[in-house]
C-alpha cells in the first residue's frame, strides 16, 4: 500500500515536469501562400502549417496560430513537402572515373565527401536512400553523423556495400590483378546464394537500412556489359529472403530486360535505372508492385563531362533514348515510379533537374512531385515519417517561388528549407 502511494506521489510530482518539457518545445507556424497537397494530388492556398518541435501538428486553412508561435511567412510561395530522392551516391567520391578511389583513403573519402551531404539538403531533399559505396559503411558513417548533428544534411537510409559478383557491376575493376583490394572495397562481393545470405545478414548487423544488389552490368564499371545478367534468380531470391529476415527492403540495380525480370520475380522493391524494361517486366511491375526508380536525366552529364573514360561512353551509346521511351511506356501503363537520379554522375544539389525531364517524357508535374514525396517514402518504408504534411509527421517542409504545377523547374531553385522543424535555408 505504501509503495502505490509513494509511486502515485511520485508521479504527481513528475507531472509538471512533463507538461513543462511538452510546453517548452518551440511551436512554429508556417503561412503557406500555395499549398501542394500530395497526397490528395491537389494545390490548396492560405494554409497554415502548426509545428510543435520536430514534428507537424495540424495543417489547415483555419488553424489558430498560438500565442507566442514563431511565424514564417510563406505567402508568397508554394509550399511543398521536402523531396526525397530515392538514388543517391553521397557517401562516395564525384568522380567519373572509380579507380581514382584508391588515391584517397577512406578517411579522406570520408571527409571529401561532406558537402555532398549539405548541398542535397539545401537544394529541398531532405531525405535520401543512399543505394551503395566503394568505401564499404562510409554510408552509415555519413547517416549518423548527420542523425548526432555533427553535420547537415538529410535523413539517409543506406545500404552500406554493394552486393555484386566478384568482378561484377558492384566491384572495384580496372586494376591489375595481383593488386589486393583493401577489405572495404570488395565487402559485398558474393558469388553463390549463401555468400549472398552472408553478405546480407553482415550488412544489417553493421547498420544498413536496405539491401542494394546488382542484377546486371553496368555503364559506369570497367570490363562490364550493361546488357549482361549477373547475379542469378537464386542468389536474387536469397538476397530478397535473407533481407526480409531482419526487416530490410531489397532494391536492385538493372539495365538489361531479363536481369530486371529475374529481379522483380525475386522480391525486390525496386528497379534501379530499369533502362531496357521490355513489355514482361513492365507487367510484372505492376503485377508484383514494384518500384521503378529510373534515373532519366544523368546522361546529360555522362555524355557530356570531358572526364568520362571512352569505354563507359562506349557502354551508354543508345541507352539514353531507351530508357527515356521505357520511362513512358511504364508511366502509362500505371507502374509505380518512384523518383531517383543517382546523384553524382551529376553534381549533388541538381537532382531536381530530372523533374523537367520526367515530365518531358509522360508525368504530369503532379506525378513527377508525388514521386519524390508520397511514392518515395512508401518504396522507402516510412510513409508515417515523412513524404508529405500531415499532423504526426516530421516537420521536413520547402517553398518555392512560383507554381511547380504550372511549371516544374521551379523545384530547381528552393528557397526555403526545413528539416524536422529546424531551417537550414531561407531566402537567397
Amino acid at each position: 500500500m505504501h509503495k502505490k502511494l509513494a509511486f502515485a506521489t511520485l508521479c504527481l510530482c513528475l507531472m509538471p515536469l512533463f507538461c513543462a518539457a511538452q510546453s517548452a518545445e518551440a511551436v512554429t507556424a508556417i503561412r503557406a501562400g500555395k499549398f501542394v497537397d500530395v497526397d490528395a494530388g491537389r494545390v490548396l492556398a492560405d494554409q497554415i502549417i502548426l509545428i510543435r518541435g520536430k514534428k507537424i501538428e495540424a495543417v489547415g486553412s483555419k488553424l489558430a496560430i498560438p500565442a507566442g508561435a514563431a511565424v514564417i511567412d510563406l505567402s508568397n510561395m508554394t509550399v511543398l513537402p521536402g523531396l526525397v530522392d530515392c538514388h543517391t551516391h553521397l557517401a562516395d567520391l564525384t568522380d567519373a572515373e572509380p579507380v581514382n578511389s584508391l588515391t584517397k583513403s577512406a578517411v579522406e573519402t570520408a571527409y571529401l565527401t561532406i558537402p555532398n551531404a549539405k548541398a542535397t539538403l539545401l537544394a529541398g531533399f531532405t531525405t535520401v536512400r543512399d543505394v551503395g559505396v566503394y568505401r564499404a559503411f562510409n554510408d552509415v558513417a555519413m547517416r549518423d553523423a548527420i542523425a548526432r548533428g555533427t553535420i547537415i544534411g538529410p535523413r539517409m537510409y543506406v545500404a552500406g556495400a554493394y552486393v555484386t559478383i566478384s568482378q561484377g557491376a558492384g566491384a572495384m575493376t580496372g586494376i591489375a590483378l595481383d593488386v589486393q583490394l583493401p577489405l572495404d572495397m570488395r565487402f559485398g562481393e558474393a558469388n553463390s546464394p549463401w555468400e549472398v545470405r552472408q553478405k546480407v545478414r553482415q550488412l544489417a548487423h553493421l547498420g544498413a537500412d536496405n539491401i542494394k544488389v546488382l542484377s546486371t552490368g553496368a555503364v559506369l564499371t570497367h570490363g562490364s556489359n550493361p546488357k549482361s545478367v549477373e547475379f542469378t534468380p537464386e542468389e536474387l531470391r536469397a538476397a530478397v529472403e535473407e533481407a526480409a529476415n531482419f526487416g530490410l527492403r531489397v532494391e536492385a540495380h538493372a539495365h538489361a530486360a531479363e536481369g530486371i525480370n529475374n529481379a522483380i520475380r525475386a522480391g525486390v522493391a525496386s528497379i534501379e535505372h530499369a533502362t531496357l524494361i521490355d513489355d514482361e517486366g513492365i507487367a510484372l511491375a505492376k503485377k508484383h508492385g514494384t518500384y521503378l526508380d529510373m534515373d532519366i536525366y544523368d546522361e546529360e552529364c555522362i555524355q557530356s563531362s570531358a572526364s568520362t573514360p571512352a569505354d563507359f561512353l562506349q557502354h551508354d551509346a543508345d541507352l539514353a533514348e531507351a530508357q527515356r521511351r521505357n520511362f513512358t511506356k511504364a508511366v502509362r501503363a500505371g507502374v509505380k515510379m518512384s523518383f531517383g537520379t543517382d546523384a553524382g554522375i551529376c553534381p549533388h544539389g541538381v537532382n531536381a533537374r530530372q523533374f523537367a525531364f520526367m515530365v518531358k517524357y509522360g508525368m504530369t508535374p503532379m506525378q513527377a512531385i508525388q514521386s519524390a514525396t508520397v511514392n518515395a517514402a512508401d518504396l522507402i518504408g516510412h510513409s508515417e515519417l515523412f513524404g508529405s504534411v500531415a499532423a504526426g509527421k516530421s516537420a521536413d517542409i520547402i517553398a518555392v517561388k512560383g507554381d511547380p504545377i504550372a511549371d516544374i523547374r521551379k523545384l530547381e531553385n528552393v528557397q526555403f528549407v526545413m528539416k524536422e522543424g529546424k531551417v537550414y535555408k531561407q531566402g537567397e
